[in-house]
């Protein structure tokens, strides 16, 4: 989920700096709102769109591998995760909601007094709200507020840009991202967009009352700054002092060209590198707790696998024969490219040595009190189990017999046979003390459920990364 996250933010931020360096600037108004409007929602479907033909025609490496065990010479508790739990990531964000939906509450609520505080005349399209003791101007759906204190030539004025608003269904543009601070109120690009948002509504209103007016007339109610407004994301205001100046500009600037219109060809090649990164991506949450196993596969193109085909014939035919080792790897092989090769009597005597990616896996291997559960709940019941077992066995003394001081890192890689067996571990570590104590923990893992693909129980392998925090004991001076 983080990782989508970040994609998301990161889509937006590019989108966001298309618009602001080739089409904010230009008067295609309409087609600018239809971009604000959709590459947020773009930014939220891409990263969950995965092209096989894409992923294919690039080589891909995965790493998945189970969370770090933490153990400490202070004790033997075990941290099989660092930092924010899912849960706890999710309990803030739910939080933040709240908080969001609380504010968007308050604003509709200041915006019902305001209403209930004034007189409403009714109109065929809309509804004139006169507010008392004030020279405030805004707009929200069908309703168009304005202060009671100001002219009858500013109230034409306003009456005409505000009506624009109501016409062209502007509020419902800012509640949409509304809507969406609400789900995502940590992102920042949401924010961003309503503001875009917000200034070009206020360029198309423009546009559209000077044309029926003197531009001399308009420009002076634009630079009346002394009146009041109100402080609400999501309404169409008409005196905002932070937008003067770019309205007056672009209500100067004449129409832009038609062939400027190619410039939302740039979106193009931005989905396209997107869709790119997002086949190519996997997603890996800093927060999760499943267990994995890491193993590395790359996908090369026919070609090149067909070249290593030729070069491998090659070999052999020069040599003349294979080692035994060197015929049980190919017929290895050729079980995990055959489609019946599971099911070959030919290559019994070397499914043993078959290993399955964990990605790519029907139904990775169980720990001891796990089976009855389904696949995913299974895979994270596993990984909380091997952390605990190796968290609790792990000789925590080690590390002071060994001198050792700070943390250290111990990579432990091991295979879960067909048979549910542990075996063939590696452990590399700063010093033999610590390689000889994790290979003696993962060897005392329970015999597991073993792991099926397409219906054939297969030998899945496992990395297993355990990070060792050693204190300096008070009496290695002394």
């Amino acid at each position: 989920m983080i990782h989508y996250i970040l994609q998301t933010i990161a889509f937006q931020l590019l989108f966001l700096m298309v618009y602001d360096l080739f089409l904010k600037r230009e008067t295609f108004f309409t087609t600018n709102r239809i971009y604000l409007l959709l590459t947020p929602i773009l930014s939220l479907i891409l990263p969950l769109v995965k092209i096989p033909a894409i992923r294919e025609s690039i080589p891909e490496t995965y790493v998945i591998q189970l969370p770090a065990v933490i153990l400490s010479n202070k004790g033997t508790a075990t941290e099989v995760e660092s930092g924010f739990t899912l849960l706890s990531l999710e309990g803030l964000w739910m939080l933040g909601a709240m908080a969001a939906i609380l504010l968007f509450g308050f604003k509709l609520l200041r915006i019902a007094r305001l209403k209930r505080s004034g007189s409403v005349v009714v109109h065929h399209e809309f509804r004139i709200v006169r507010l008392p003791k004030t020279t405030a101007a805004f707009s929200f759906f069908k309703d168009i507020f304005m202060g009671e204190e100001l002219s009858q030539a500013q109230q034409e004025s306003i009456l005409l840009h505000e009506k624009v608003h109501v016409r062209e269904r502007h509020s419902w543009d800012l509640v949409l991202f509304e809507c969406l601070k609400i789900l995502f109120w940590f992102n920042p690009m949401v924010y961003l967009y309503q503001r875009r948002m917000a200034t070009l509504q206020e360029y198309i209103a423009d546009r559209k009352v000077a044309a029926h007016q003197p531009p001399a007339r308009y420009y002076q109610e634009l630079l009346s700054q002394v009146f009041q407004t109100e402080k609400i994301s999501f309404i169409n205001t008409f005196f905002n002092r932070s937008l003067i100046k770019n309205r007056i500009i672009m209500l100067q600037k004449s129409k832009s060209k038609k062939i400027f219109q190619l410039k939302y060809l740039l979106l193009l090649p931005l989905v396209a590198l997107m869709l790119t990164y997002t086949a190519c991506s996997q997603e890996k949450d800093a927060g999760n707790t499943e267990g994995t196993a890491e193993l590395t596969t790359n996908t090369s193109s026919d070609s090149e696998i067909l070249q290593k085909i030729a070069e491998l014939k090659e070999s052999i035919a020069a040599r003349g024969s294979m080692t035994k080792e060197e015929e049980d790897a190919l017929r290895v092989l050729m079980v995990l490219t055959q489609k019946d090769g599971f099911d070959n009597a030919m290559f019994d005597p070397v499914k043993d040595k078959v290993e399955i990616p964990y990605g790519v896996i029907d139904q990775p291997p169980v720990f001891p009190g796990c089976e009855e559960l389904d696949k995913e709940s299974a895979r994270k019941c596993t990984t909380q189990k091997i952390g605990q077992f190796v968290g609790e066995t792990f000789n925590t003394k080690v590390g002071n017999e060994a001198g050792l001081e700070g943390k250290s890192r111990i990579s432990v890689i091991f295979k879960i046979d067909r048979y549910g067996n542990v075996g063939d571990i590696k452990a590399r570590a700063p010093h033999p003390n610590l390689e000889t104590e994790a290979k003696r923990v993962v060897s005392l893992l329970p015999k597991m459920k073993p792991g099926e693909h397409k219906g054939k129980v297969v030998s899945v392998t496992y990395a297993l990364p355990i990070v060792f925090e050693f204190e300096k004991s008070p009496n290695k001076n002394r």
